[in-house]
């Protein structure tokens, strides 16, 4: 996809911080909790919510001149008893996704399954999905499960790293197809036709949990999140850090979370922000840069990993050769 024009309604790349994190209300304090019980009520309150809601199928089916293709939730009553729960719904894709406390501040060795639901109200035209290794081009609003909203992004498309945001946001993307664009409206502003349309609907553990780094004060701590999101388009085989490999094979471990795969282990002490591969240019910290470590074409494309000495360890990640 030619995201040119995207590029030049963008500022830049818009990171974690797209979705920013909380504080507490000033001086009430929330007690630690761990992530195994919190996941259990998550999950309960998140089932309740899609089984006693619908969303506005009927008019995603019948789109009317002039709707605007926005997603609404109500409460399954009086004359809405009859509609089908966002729980019974076909589109609704749920997945398990294991979480380490290691993710956020803290670390006590729990590693927790978690649910993550994701509503594709539409399916977007284009064929191919973003990985979590791409740059995704999309709109955004999230809201807590009472309907408070804490952040969405602007009217035009920005571009995410699906790495960068919080992991339920970026393997939720993940699922939907893209639109056909951009395609200038003559105002210097672009649309896109067809774009995926949709819902994720994500647990604590797969959002901010306990994490107070930013400030946000209408998310409070443990609180599952839901992101209405309009997928519009996506870069393919992105390169984060430009150091010549698709982020998407920096996924050593194949778990579909980039930030846990640091093989040199560098950190900043303090923040503990940690240089994952995706990041890094220098991935074993040898002193030589990760693209003059791999195989490229006369183009500089990607072509190979290489294991110079034979030890079955890719040269990239080889600080010993």
């Amino acid at each position: 996809m030619n995201l040119k024009y995207a590029y030049l309604l963008i500022a830049g790349l818009i990171v974690i911080s797209s979705c920013k994190k909380d504080d507490d209300p000033i001086g009430e304090v929330v007690p630690q909790r761990l992530l195994s019980e919190v996941a259990i009520e998550d999950d309960a309150e998140i089932v309740a919510f899609l089984k006693t809601h619908f969303y506005n199928k009927d008019e995603f089916d019948a789109a009317a001149e002039g709707f605007d293709f926005k997603i609404k939730f109500d409460t399954i009553a009086g004359v809405n008893s009859d509609k089908q729960s966002i729980f019974d719904s076909p589109f609704l894709v749920t997945e398990t996704i294991s979480v380490a406390s290691s993710s956020f501040l803290r670390d006590d060795g729990e590693v927790v399954n978690h649910k993550l639901y994701t509503l594709v109200v539409r399916q977007g035209i284009e064929e191919g999905k973003p990985t979590i290794g791409d740059n995704s081009i999309l709109r955004y609003e999230g809201s807590l499960f009472d309907g408070t909203l804490f952040d969405a992004s602007s009217f035009q498309p920005i571009i995410l790293n699906l790495s960068g945001v919080v992991r339920g946001f970026g393997n939720g993307v993940e699922n939907f197809q893209t639109g056909m664009g951009p395609i200038e409206v003559g105002d210097g502003t672009v649309r896109y036709n067809g774009y995926g349309i949709g819902a994720i609907f994500m647990p604590s553990g797969l959002a901010y949990f306990d994490d107070t780094r930013n400030s946000l004060p209408l998310a409070p701590k443990y609180s599952p999140l839901i992101f209405k999101i309009d997928a519009f388009g996506f870069e393919a085989n992105s390169d984060f850090d430009g150091d010549g490999i698709p982020s998407i094979l920096e996924d050593l471990n194949n778990d579909g979370n980039l930030n846990n795969d640091n093989t040199d282990e560098d950190a900043e002490a303090l923040s503990r922000v940690y240089l994952a591969n995706y990041n890094d240019t220098d991935d074993d910290n040898d002193g030589i840069l990760t693209i003059d470590e791999i195989e490229l074409d006369a183009d500089g494309n990607f072509v190979g990993f290489l294991d110079t000495d034979g030890d079955g360890i890719w040269d990239h990640l080889d600080n010993d050769l």
